[in-house]
């Protein structure tokens, strides 16, 4: 791991403490330890990334896996996850490497931003997708992979669920192409007691991003949390306030991690798109 590098975004406060200004957690952070997303520690005062370019997974994906049915549709890109996620989804698909990482610690690999340019290149892909886990919260990282990665003209995609703060996020935006952001629910509570997060800041992203590139948004559909008929309708006419070209994934829950309720039946997401697809133009069934 990197012991050298240190974080954009954060202020330093008595005590040795600071605090992470990169996501609305904005955590106050004591010497030794690591804020919520579990990658930003401070040592001796200094907010730092340990795991920069630290690398849990690579592959070549169809861009619709991401999910993105309108950017570049039929082509492969790099996609690339790390580690880390500053919510705590009790029904993460991702577990492994968005909350308990820890064991796969060593047998992360290390990439300077030039080398996944490289091989990207090398795989002949169209660009590179920062996904798997939570990317946004190696803001600096893909940030300078990204500007590498134009350079060679690549495009760069982002698999988010959004959750950053304006300034740090308009850095990022400013390289991405495009994004898939995950917007969980249309419910406050949801966010602050379910994954422990606000849902504000990422309806501001959402906002935000597709002022400026390509913008795909997808939720997943959880039986008796985010599903009912008057959700499903406050999601699609919210995104069709933005624009009602913006293709929206109404994707079907399975049992993982700590929660075990039945899967999303089919026919309950078929349903969904039906309402949605009211307000939208572009509504997509996934996980069926």
């Amino acid at each position: 791991m990197r012991t050298d590098f240190e974080a954009s975004y954060y202020t330093r406060l008595d005590e040795g403490k600071v605090r992470c200004e990169l996501c609305p957690h904005f955590c106050v952070i004591a010497e030794g330890k690591i804020g919520i997303c579990g990658v930003r520690r401070n040592q001796a005062g200094r907010l730092m990334l340990p795991y920069y370019g630290m690398i849990s997974s690579i592959a070549m994906d169809p861009i619709e896996k991401k999910p993105l049915y309108h950017f570049f549709p039929g082509s492969v890109i790099m996609s690339v996850g790390f580690v880390g996620c500053p919510f705590r989804c009790p029904f993460c698909q991702n577990y492994s490497i968005s909350i308990e990482f820890a064991s796969l610690v060593s047998s992360l690999s290390f990439f300077e931003p030039q080398e996944l340019v490289d091989r990207a290149i090398a795989l002949g892909s169209m660009g590179i997708a920062y996904t798997y886990s939570e990317p946004l919260i190696h803001a600096e990282f893909i940030t300078e992979a990204a500007r590498l990665a134009r350079k060679r003209g690549l495009k760069n995609v982002l698999v988010t669920n959004g959750y950053i703060n304006p300034a740090p996020a308009e850095d990022i935006l400013e390289h991405m192409d495009a994004a898939n952001i995950d917007l969980k629910s249309f419910n406050a509570d949801f966010y602050s007691s379910f994954i422990r997060g606000k849902i504000e800041p990422v309806k501001a992203f959402i906002l935000q991003a597709a002022k400026k590139i390509h913008v795909e948004v997808t939720t997943l559909l959880i039986p008796g949390k985010n599903d009912s008929d008057e959700e499903i309708r406050d999601i699609a006419k919210w995104v069709a306030a933005i624009r009602d070209d913006i293709p929206l994934h109404l994707t079907a829950y399975y049992p993982r991690y700590h929660y075990t309720q039945p899967p999303t039946p089919p026919s309950r997401v078929l349903a969904a798109v039906d309402i949605a697809k009211k307000y939208l133009r572009h509504v997509y069934p996934g996980n069926i």
